[in-house]
């Protein structure tokens, strides 16, 4: 129902903000990730939304980037994890940090967030994990590494399959990543193609 928020930032408080669109306010549940990137009161902020829908509310989540809001929408589309817990989880961990932590099999990253219990942790990764192996276990994924982009192993790689799991497409991943010096850091690479993803939406 509603893509995006863009007005005047009135209110913050824990996990939620609040946005003045043409005098009318909006209250997002939101991460601690989002409010700590926020401008301050009375300036113009954006953030991107899902709503979600009860049978006795009407909740409505904001986030500062699409990549965060797809990463909520994976996490919550995994069972035990609604949206308080989502929500929990990218107050601890960027989506960056998700990915990689799915990624690379590590659960107990997972449960420094409230809600999550070790089983839930090993649940999520195991769910978020297969959706990295069903990109990276292709012919096809591998095929478009080795062909001009980067290395299907080390660094690189990892960043790829990292974002494949918060919802970019194999290609598209290997062209960003592609771009980028495969010596840095996994972490840093997902960054730089996260930010290269926002600044072509703009």
């Amino acid at each position: 129902m509603f893509y995006s928020l863009t007005g005047k930032l009135v209110h913050t408080g824990p996990g939620l903000a609040v946005i003045d669109v043409g005098g009318v306010a909006f209250k997002c549940i939101t991460s601690m990730n989002t409010l700590r990137r926020l401008p301050r009161l009375m300036e113009t902020a954006t953030l991107y939304t899902h709503l979600n829908v009860r049978e006795d509310a009407l909740d409505l989540f904001g986030f500062f980037s699409m990549a965060e809001l797809n990463c909520f929408k994976l996490l919550t589309a995994i069972s035990g994890v609604g949206p308080k817990v989502g929500v929990a989880i990218l107050s601890e961990l960027a989506p960056e940090d998700v990915a990689i932590a799915a990624a690379g099999g590590d659960a107990k990253r997972f449960t420094r967030a409230n809600g999550v219990g070790a089983k839930l942790a090993q649940r999520i990764v195991l769910e978020l994990k297969d959706k990295v192996n069903d990109f990276s276990g292709s012919a096809g994924f591998e095929g478009d590494l080795a062909a001009g982009g980067p290395s299907a192993s080390g660094n690189a790689a990892h960043a790829v399959s990292a974002l494949t799991t918060l919802g970019y497409s194999p290609s598209d991943a290997a062209a960003a990543v592609g771009k980028l010096d495969s010596s840095l850091p996994p972490e840093e690479l997902i960054r730089l193609a996260l930010k290269g993803f926002g600044a072509q939406k703009k």
